[in-house]
């Protein structure tokens, strides 16, 4: 890459990774970010921002997860409904004890399958959990059992309202507002990509909590566009 702007691209790098960052931060539509970049004397066009947001997500994303520091031992997984393209998808979500997205897996089924994939996914990226906490749907257990590396790891079923299930329940509102705010996905393939960098972004910018002192939620802020702004420059 040369300079500040990418071959093909009239922009500069600066302008595509503000747009992805704001798409993928805040319940914003593709409009509300031309008009937001119009405001500032950029003028583009909400296609070429639908464009970047495609083609740099899933580049993003895997700077971000390179980036991210090592995530806890106690896995809590949990799987939500979503509508793609009409068709009912399958949305296995699964964080650590401290809140923060291990991974997101959009699959059309599930059954043992399904969750079995999923973990194979989580082993590929994470080292093996001291627990895993789900809800009571047979297919984790199954899985578990059918999975030697995790024979050895204690399992918790819990019912999906009670309170240790939180952290995961919690996890899934800011997919569920996207969805809501996009009328639905439309593919799956973008589906995922969205989710991915939704979720890293999300990792970068988590905790927000209201009882932590301004001063500190501030650095932490400043830390998280720092971090992006690497990841923009180093990921392309």
């Amino acid at each position: 890459m040369s300079g500040q702007k990418l071959l093909g691209y009239r922009f500069p790098l600066a302008v595509i990774g503000y747009a992805v960052w704001l798409y993928h931060r805040f319940t914003l539509s593709y409009r509300d970010i031309e008009e937001l970049l119009l405001e500032r004397g950029i003028c583009v066009t909400r296609e070429s921002i639908r464009t970047w947001c495609i083609k740099f997500s899933d580049l993003f994303a895997q700077g971000l997860r390179h980036r991210e520091p090592r995530r806890g031992s106690r896995w809590h997984l949990d799987e939500m409904c979503v509508d793609v393209g009409g068709i009912k998808h399958w949305l296995w979500r699964a964080v650590d004890e401290h809140g923060a997205v291990l991974d997101v897996f959009l699959q059309q089924h599930r059954d043992t399958e399904a969750a079995r994939s999923f973990f194979h996914r989580l082993l590929g990226e994470y080292d093996v959990p001291e627990a895993v906490h789900t809800d009571k749907l047979w297919s984790y257990g199954a899985a578990l059992r059918e999975l030697s590396v995790l024979h050895s790891v204690e399992h918790v079923q819990v019912v999906s309202t009670a309170r240790c299930n939180n952290l995961i329940e919690q996890s899934h509102r800011p997919t569920r507002q996207q969805e809501r705010r996009q009328r639905g996905f439309r593919s799956r393939h973008r589906a995922q990509g969205f989710l991915n960098l939704h979720a890293r972004i999300s990792n970068l910018c988590h905790p927000a909590r209201t009882t932590v002192p301004a001063r500190s939620r501030r650095r932490h802020q400043q830390t998280a566009f720092k971090t992006w702004q690497e990841t923009v420059w180093q990921a392309i």
